[in-house]
């Protein structure tokens, strides 16, 4: 699987590394960073989480 951002949408929020904090991150400077791109396929239902609950829909998972 591929996670992708819309940065043009994505609010940097944070709703996404509140629940997948090992791929999302949002710094200090308040832009939201893709941790891993890839990440395994054991962080599926967190990643899919994170995906669905976006506000922004600003996330997609690929594959």
């Amino acid at each position: 699987m591929r996670v992708v951002v819309d940065y043009d949408l994505c609010e940097s929020n944070g709703v996404c590394e509140g629940l997948a904090p090992d791929v999302f991150e949002v710094g200090d400077d308040d832009n939201l960073y893709l941790l891993q791109e890839q990440p395994p396929e054991d962080r599926r239902e967190a990643v899919q989480a994170a995906v669905d609950r976006c506000p922004k829909q600003a996330l997609r998972l690929e594959g």
